[in-house]
């Protein structure tokens, strides 16, 4: 059973128990529809959802989800709260929102392509938001006066947007960072 997936896992320990999903979800308090969702592959839940249905269940957690390396996973959430994350200290250290990150992704991008993919997307993003910071100071000479409402609003665009993706990142290991120029590509193999 140990290579099953979450849903066959639940299907088979739900019918284990004589279970209906109705009955399941009664006992777990997880909603009918979820639990369906869950069994058809739909969704990925999140561990709290896991953990009530295998109370439901009245087994372990490791019967419905078997991680190979149970640290992994919290090491991969560290890592992204690390390469999502720390462009917020270019609020204090001009260029950190690059650098810092640069030099995270530099040491990670050979462990994992998750965590090079995420690297290469966060220093594309940040380079980009730093070339327009500048063009927009810079065009005080064009628009005095003007160009300090575009610099905010590319200052609070890059806020908005890196806050979104921490979030994604953390929660769904996925990131979209709009209007990057692609400085770092990937290397085709």
């Amino acid at each position: 059973m140990k290579n099953k997936t979450l849903s066959e896992n639940l299907v088979y320990q739900r019918k284990l128990k004589g279970y209906t999903q109705e009955d399941l979800s009664d006992k777990s308090s997880v909603g009918v529809r979820t639990i369906q969702r869950i069994e058809k592959g739909d969704v990925q839940p999140h561990l709290q959802t896991v953990k009530l249905l295998a109370v439901g269940l009245d087994v372990k957690v490791e019967d419905l989800i078997v991680l190979d390396n149970p640290n992994e996973e919290v090491i991969q959430r560290k890592w992204m709260l690390l390469i999502h994350g720390t462009p917020f200290l270019g609020l204090i250290i001009p260029f950190g929102n690059v650098l810092i990150p640069l030099f995270v992704w530099i040491s990670k991008a050979n462990d994992n392509k998750i965590y090079d993919a995420h690297g290469r997307a966060v220093v594309n993003f940040h380079s980009t938001i730093n070339l327009m910071i500048i063009v927009s100071l810079l065009l005080f000479f064009v628009l005095p006066g003007f160009n300090f409402f575009i610099t905010g609003g590319v200052f609070l665009y890059g806020i908005i947007v890196s806050t979104m993706n921490l979030s994604s990142a953390l929660n769904a290991q996925k990131c979209n960072y709009p209007l990057s120029i692609p400085f770092l590509k990937p290397i085709k193999a």
